[in-house]
């Protein structure tokens, strides 16, 4: 089975994720994508990041009807900060039948080069990169497997709607009715 790995720390998940997620599911050759909630970047700060399992619990609510996608907790038993290549290594062990793909933006293709071990992640794996903005994608800039999809350019972020909810704004649209309303129920990032 061909699983695609959407890495990310969906703090909070919102509709650029999942209409992202549905492209390249339809655009691919993927059998399945699961959302791999992250624990904690290495790259990123931690400041306002809920706790793991409110993430995981509005990722299960934003796809909850979709049987092509699945929430995946598995970094939160691994050891922290989390590397993806250490999640990778895992999952290859524990589901030798699945052929996994890993996701991502072209803002972290930009920066393969400070991942760890990003030489055997290139060489094992391979990648579908989408465009994000401002981050043109050089497709000489590394050797790899990778395929670069044409998915529609989404302009929203996790960053705007924590700061869109702290200024009292309604974005009830950018996010699925589920997530909203967990969220407004639990005053996130107010």
């Amino acid at each position: 089975m061909k699983i695609g790995l959407f890495f990310g720390s969906f703090n909070p998940i919102h509709i650029g994720h999942l209409a992202i997620a549905n492209y390249i599911v339809e655009y691919s050759e993927l059998d399945k994508l699961w959302f791999v909630v992250s624990p904690q970047n290495p790259l990123k700060e931690k400041k306002n990041l809920l706790n793991d399992y409110q993430r995981l619990e509005m990722v299960n609510r934003a796809i909850f009807d979709d049987m092509r996608f699945k929430a995946c907790d598995i970094e939160f038993k691994l050891p922290r900060p989390s590397y993806t290549i250490d999640t990778l290594t895992y999952l290859t062990e524990k589901y030798p039948d699945h052929d996994f793909t890993l996701i991502i933006g072209s803002d972290n293709y930009a920066n393969l080069e400070k991942w760890k071990n990003h030489e055997q992640l290139l060489n094992q794996y391979h990648f579908i990169v989408y465009p994000r903005p401002n981050y043109p994608i050089d497709c000489n800039a590394y050797k790899g497997n990778f395929t670069i999809v044409d998915a529609p350019l989404i302009e929203i972020s996790s960053t705007f709607i924590r700061k869109a909810i702290s200024e009292k704004r309604d974005i009830r649209h950018f996010l699925s009715p589920e997530v909203y309303k967990y969220m407004d129920e639990m005053g996130f990032y107010r």
